[in-house]
């Protein structure tokens, strides 16, 4: 029979382990990918940069696959992080709870005003 001494500990704050530190480190990565792939083709155009040349960069159907998949990828770092901040520095639980539901919302429009931009390409 197992005897616990002391009081019990309480966990507290973003103690999520492995799980989130690996989404962050995943989505960072593919976020760097993204930066290169848009660097080597600004790099690789001839000419001024203008409008034209930027909208022929996004305007394929798998630049445009990759720009969505990245807005989601940061839309989750955002989050993760976020998160973390208000769990670990946020101590009364309704204004952690107001502060996260207020990020979900910023993240959530910023993503569709994104993809909307992103379509009219």
């Amino acid at each position: 029979m197992s005897v616990n001494y002391g009081s019990k500990r309480v966990v507290v704050g973003a103690h999520y382990g492995l799980r989130d530190w690996l989404a962050q480190r995943v989505t960072a990565a593919l976020m760097v990918i993204f930066t290169a792939v848009v660097l080597a083709q600004v790099l690789l155009t001839t000419g001024s940069i203008g409008y034209d040349k930027w909208a022929g960069i996004f305007s394929t159907q798998w630049m445009k696959a990759l720009t969505f998949t990245i807005f989601i990828a940061l839309a989750y770092h955002v989050w993760v992080g976020m998160r973390d901040i208000w769990m670990d520095y946020i101590k009364p639980v309704g204004l952690r709870l107001v502060l996260q539901v207020f990020t979900l919302v910023w993240l959530v429009s910023c993503l569709g005003w994104a993809i909307q931009v992103l379509w009219r390409l």
